[in-house]
């Protein structure tokens, strides 16, 4: 394959398939294209021309946001949509998955570990998923767990506790592309959630009838002191909708996306716009972070991006953006649960395995204590965020249990990628474990709001 061959757009190449390329994009690519030349290695310029496609390639992309697909507008304006109903409650504290939750589990357990564990490395070093991997999330019906079933989803009552199991069970095989593959199905909730009959007819066929686009979740903001309930980002009407103005961070698979979730502040009120990829004033910008790098995080820039009445999400009180904040961080403390569950698998032989003085050192109490309270602390983690889970489905108040997940997740969670390391000494420090990145990842739990939830 030509080298101008090799520059056409996709995922690897950090813009979608059919995109052209501005000045610097092609420059990036065709530096990346020529490190992997062997003949470097004869003409003896490896080292300097690494360190080229280094510099260049640190400040990331900025570019227009992709190109979306027509969305046709389709049904009634202002007409509630379909809402998926809430589980029936059993009348007894049980928190074993269903039947049908089980199989759905077991299949994302092994798709997981075949499919999602073998390609996290890579992916992390490249910040971008495997096309082939995002493909067989689609294969899987993660876009449309949530969906109603009345609309082509999968969804007779409320999953959160399907969600949020899936969500687990994914981060197991690693963060980032947990979150690449879960960030459209978690715009096609909120649709399934909130959204009217248009919304609803206009959006959510493309994700059930197999043309999954990629959608993105955006309420993050780079500001110190950030309020995910306070957003800086404003929404101002007009005439005829709304001007909304302002930056979002932390945004996956940005790049790619041809829709958008984004919070925004109406007369002090966040709330939630939908916003096409296509729009006039959007631009977005790579943002590798320490962790979930295989996300492909980008910065979203809003520049008097004018939208439709008809664009609002759910209500304009801020409850439906308060909820969906709450979603959000009952899905990544369902992410965390699966990394730590990762750690503890992985450092457990390991420390069996490992011997100091002729001996393993799991024979030594502080090494074993530690192990121990990886798993106590997994095991709350996962009790509280379940009880949390459960009680979404039913439709009761969860405030309260969502908050007490959050602490205690982005907290122990922490401790356990931090215990992680520690217990493989140098090793946690090299790329050749895979602790390091889930010590990295984790610790995004406590910082992303928004971008997936149940």
């Amino acid at each position: 394959m030509s080298i101008l061959q090799g520059l056409r757009g996709g995922i690897a190449n950090g813009v979608p398939s059919g995109e052209s390329r501005d000045p610097i994009g092609f420059a990036v690519a065709g530096l990346r294209k020529l490190s992997q030349s062997p003949a470097l290695d004869r003409l003896g310029v490896r080292k300097q021309t690494e360190q080229v496609v280094f510099t260049v390639t640190r400040s990331g992309f900025k570019t227009i946001a992709a190109t979306s697909r027509a969305f046709k507008k389709k049904g009634k304006r202002g007409v509630p949509g379909v809402r998926v109903p809430n589980a029936i409650p059993q009348g007894v504290f049980d928190l074993t998955p269903s039947e049908d939750e089980q199989m759905l589990v077991d299949v994302v357990t092994e798709f997981a570990a075949e499919v999602v564990r073998p390609a996290a490395a890579e992916a992390d070093e490249a910040c971008a998923a495997p096309e082939e991997l995002l493909k067989s999330s689609l294969e899987i019906g993660l876009p449309i767990l949530g969906v109603p079933e009345e609309l082509g989803g999968i969804s007779e009552t409320r999953s959160a506790v399907a969600g949020t199991l899936v969500a687990e069970a994914l981060a197991k095989g690693d963060l980032g592309l947990a979150v690449a593959a879960l960030a459209p199905g978690s715009v096609a909730t909120a649709l399934g959630l909130w959204g009217t009959d248009e919304q609803q007819q206009t959006y959510l066929p493309a994700f059930t009838e197999g043309s999954v686009p990629a959608a993105a979740f955006a309420l993050n903001e780079d500001k110190v002191l950030f309020d995910v309930l306070s957003p800086s980002t404003t929404a101002t009407r007009t005439a005829d909708g709304f001007v909304i103005n302002g930056a979002k961070s932390l945004v996956a698979r940005g790049a790619e996306a041809e829709l958008f979730v984004v919070g925004a502040a109406l007369d002090g009120k966040p709330v939630l716009f939908l916003i096409e990829s296509s729009t006039d004033g959007l631009s977005i910008e790579s943002e590798p972070a320490m962790g979930v790098r295989a996300a492909s995080l980008t910065k979203l820039t809003l520049t008097d991006v004018k939208v439709p009445a008809a664009a609002v999400l759910g209500e304009t009180d801020g409850s439906t953006y308060t909820e969906a904040v709450r979603l959000s961080r009952l899905a990544w403390c369902a992410l965390s649960i699966g990394v730590g569950q990762a750690v503890l698998d992985y450092v457990t032989p390991y420390v069996k395995e490992r011997e100091a003085f002729g001996e393993p050192i799991a024979h030594r109490q502080s090494v074993a204590f530690m192990v121990a309270n990886i798993a106590i602390e997994l095991q709350a983690m996962r009790l509280v965020t379940y009880k949390a889970a459960s009680r979404v489905a039913q439709g009761i108040d969860a405030t309260r249990e969502i908050a007490l997940a959050r602490k205690l997740c982005a907290d122990k969670g922490m401790q356990i990628g931090l215990d992680g390391v520690q217990l493989l000494g140098g090793h946690g420090f090299v790329k050749e474990h895979p602790v390091e990145r889930w010590y990295r990842d984790l610790r995004a739990i406590g910082i992303m709001e928004g971008t997936v939830l149940v």
